[in-house]
């Protein structure tokens, strides 16, 4: 097998993080890149999900309310499920 080399350019903290990541699995760096690799390969494509996380409307209606709920003095809060029981009458 013909081997090359890879140069990448990437953030140093990352960099070491991932380091870390990779020695308590018992990789290098070099080990781990050509993993994805190979997965990448094997799957024809990038081997995890995509995704650009933005909530949908209800979820945001959702996080509206929960904000206002929050900050609104005059709903009661409970510290306990054993207070919040006793409110509910149950």
């Amino acid at each position: 097998m013909a081997t090359t080399n890879l140069n990448i350019r990437t953030d140093k903290e990352i960099k070491d993080q991932a380091e870390k990541i990779f020695a308590e699995l018992g990789l290098n760096m070099t080990t781990a890149v050509n993993m994805f690799l190979r997965k990448t390969v094997r799957e024809r494509g990038i081997p995890f999900d995509l995704k650009i996380d933005v909530p949908n409307m209800e979820t945001v209606k959702a996080i509206e309310e929960g904000r206002r709920i929050a900050d609104d003095p005059k709903i009661p809060g409970y510290k306990d499920a054993k207070s919040l029981r006793s409110a509910l009458g149950v």
